[in-house]
């Protein structure tokens, strides 16, 4: 009894150690009630995480406006859910709370963990509202009353316009992952959303980064707002190492494959540039017998649920995904996120890297980059304060090794039932018994082992690239331009696609969400975006080949925001722009029919005025040589003859009709530089 009584005395003292020297809170000490503790706990939620001891508090208050700063996984969502479930009425049915999120698949995962939190409560009805669904069934759920309404902005402000969504007794207003919304474009329609709701409110908003436009939200909706860091400011998931592997583009698949082949337990997202090469890359992968699937726009909202279910039930194991269709996917103990390529932002990056890394666990993000992307692993190392590592492509030798221990272990881990197979056991038996122990293990190991063994038996080689001086070189000019210039057109459309220039940027607030927009509204039907690279003052998409004609046609002389549109084709060459372009890069007063021509030599206007001023200049010399002095006039007389230089900008026209004496000498206008002070004679 003794012993015991030691013993759990012990163990109570180790406790109290450990909590004191880490200081580990309890929900508890936080004030959150028991009925969302007991919910909670049964979630596996032990301690609060660090976001989760800042916020919670905080907004328990009233009168609390907050913004936080941290990546996702962090445990963001129970930061401001588990507050305002908190300070819910469940007597009242009016709305009492509202949260807005970029997607309809962030926003289902947010009801669903609030209905989880909420367990326990009575009376508390959560409803989410977004577009792809039937908004008679969302009318008919807000017609019950609903306390919480998580939202998409689009769908909400359709809700709002019909009448069917009454924010006049909103408490708290949360804004998740508010930077993707607006990148999105949904400024406009958050704006409108702030105007709908009371004054007297809460506002959370939460991101990964602090932007211009973040910064812009805060000053016009928030109030005396409490900025809370969790972890550095555009920082990157400390437990997610960065390694890139820099090959051929045409190589890119095949070392897709080795890096996939190498980790036999991979768990991951494979992100994409476009819907095209999404799917793609998953049709790729699922014919070389990889457990993969697709996950972008143009599937139905029923394939992307069962998408994104099998893949949170670990029923699929390598999700290749556009970076829209994975916003708020939140799947557990994910190993790996896969960049096919380095996405344009380093925001983009910072939330694919972020999927992986979770709740104190290791992750990896993976950038697959050809000599070009170089750049953008630089830019991001600056943004996330953290150094990539220069992968080495696994040679087959390795990955036969790895795929060989993967095989034996699972073999050894086989928890065999006697009971089961004892019927079958006397034929079994019978069938192998003059086969030998060791041949029937290798046939086992081959059976399972014998695909890597065949493709890398034969398996192409993928070239090491090694970037020279002058690459790098290359490389930092691209760093330091920052991707401006029309040099940007350069890059190569996908396969199928017209890469299209627009004199729209982000400084005329022109995002993603923006661009699709303004697309769908001037271009009759459904058109489909390609890649899409949005710089400060210009922009370039990529749209089928088939429609590029379309496209121009219908943005060309569009209006937005006040200015007007040109669309060209991007990879015109230099003497052969359309004359909307021209238009765009000269002076309203310079587009006469003659300036926007081009003569025989493919000599544009401005070569062609730098001759005419250097003939101007020849005649103008000769002219001057060639007169008398003395028909020069006096200096009083000036007005009446013609100035030497021929032009009307003459200096000494300011001196007419003075009887003026100019001091030193006068300067010899035929001498290039005339205008240069001479230094003082010491």
């Amino acid at each position: 009894m003794a012993a015991e009584r030691k013993e759990t005395d012990w163990g109570a003292l180790r406790f109290f150690y450990i909590r004191h020297f880490f200081d580990l809170k309890t929900f508890e000490e936080l004030g959150v009630s028991e009925e969302i503790r007991r919910a909670i706990e049964e979630l596996g939620f032990e301690h609060p995480m660090p976001v989760q001891e800042e916020v919670i508090p905080y907004l328990l208050g009233n009168r609390n406006d907050v913004i936080a700063l941290a990546q996702t996984g962090t445990g963001k969502t129970a930061a401001f859910g588990i507050p305002v479930l908190q300070r819910i009425d469940p007597e009242s049915r009016d709305t009492q709370a509202l949260i807005l999120s970029p997607t309809r698949e962030l926003c289902l995962q947010i009801a669903d963990d609030l209905k989880d939190f909420s367990k326990y409560m009575k009376g508390i009805n959560i409803v989410a509202v977004y577009g792809g669904a039937s908004i008679e069934t969302q009318i008919r759920s807000l017609r019950h009353g609903a306390q919480i309404i998580v939202a998409t902005p689009g769908r909400l402000i359709d809700l709002m316009h019909r009448g069917k969504a009454v924010l006049d007794s909103v408490q708290n207003v949360v804004l998740d992952e508010a930077d993707e919304m607006l990148n999105m474009g949904f400024s406009d329609s958050i704006n409108e959303i702030f105007e709908g709701v009371p004054e007297n409110r809460n506002t959370l908003l939460f991101s990964a980064t602090m932007s211009k436009e973040i910064e812009k939200i805060a000053k016009s909706y928030l109030h005396d707002h409490k900025e809370i860091v969790v972890g550095s400011r555009n920082e990157g998931a400390e437990n997610v190492n960065h390694v890139y592997y820099m090959v051929n583009a045409k190589d890119k698949y095949l070392a897709l494959k080795r890096i996939v082949d190498y980790h036999p337990r991979i768990f991951a997202i494979i992100f994409c540039r476009t819907k095209a090469e999404t799917q793609d890359i998953a049709d790729k992968l699922i014919h070389d017998g990889y457990n993969a699937e697709s996950l972008h726009g143009d599937l139905s909202q029923q394939q992307r649920d069962l998408t994104m279910q099998k893949f949170r039930n670990h029923m699929t194991q390598l999700l290749v995904a556009t970076d829209v269709a994975a916003r708020g996917l939140d799947v557990d103990d994910l190993t790996h996120v896969i960049n096919f390529g380095m996405p344009d932002d380093t925001e983009s990056y910072t939330h694919r890297s972020g999927r992986t890394g979770r709740a104190g666990k290791k992750g990896t993000s993976i950038a697959i980059i050809h000599t070009r992307e170089r750049h953008k692993i630089r830019a991001v190392e600056k943004i996330i304060g953290k150094e990539f590592v220069a992968g080495k492509i696994p040679s087959p030798q390795e990955i036969c090794t790895k795929q060989l221990y993967k095989v034996m272990d699972e073999i050894v881990k086989v928890d065999v039932d006697d009971e089961q197979i004892a019927p079958f056991m006397d034929e079994i038996n019978r069938h192998f018994e003059y086969i030998d122990k060791e041949d029937v293990i290798k046939k086992m190991v081959s059976q399972a082992f014998g695909r890597f063994l065949a493709y890398y038996a034969d398996a192409p080689e993928i070239d090491v690239v090694v970037p020279d001086k002058k690459s790098s070189r290359k490389e930092r000019n691209a760093e330091n331009a920052g991707g401006r210039g029309r040099s940007g057109g350069s890059r190569k459309a996908e396969k199928g696609y017209k890469r299209l220039f627009i004199n729209l940027g982000k400084a005329d607030g022109f995002y993603p969400g923006e661009v699709m927009q303004y697309v769908n509204k001037h271009v009759q039907g459904r058109q489909d975006i390609g890649h899409i690279d949005l710089l400060s003052k210009f922009s370039y998409i990529e749209v089928p080949e088939r429609d590029a004609q379309k496209v121009m046609k219908a943005l060309d002389g569009t209006t937005y925001k006040g200015r007007e549109v040109r669309c060209n084709d991007a990879d015109t060459p230099r003497g052969e722009r359309t004359s909307s372009e021209r238009a765009e890069r000269k002076p309203r007063g310079a587009r006469g029919e003659h300036s926007e021509r081009f003569d025989r030599s493919g000599k544009g206007y401005a070569d062609r005025r730098q001759a005419a001023d250097n003939d101007y200049e020849k005649k103008s010399k000769k002219r001057n040589d060639a007169e008398p002095r003395a028909s020069k006039g006096k200096r009083g007389q000036r007005g009446e003859v013609r100035m030497e230089s021929g032009r009307k900008d003459d200096w000494r026209q300011f001196f007419q009709g003075h009887d003026i004496q100019l001091i030193g000498d006068e300067p010899d206008f035929t001498e290039e530089g005339w205008a240069r002070r001479k230094p003082k004679k010491k």
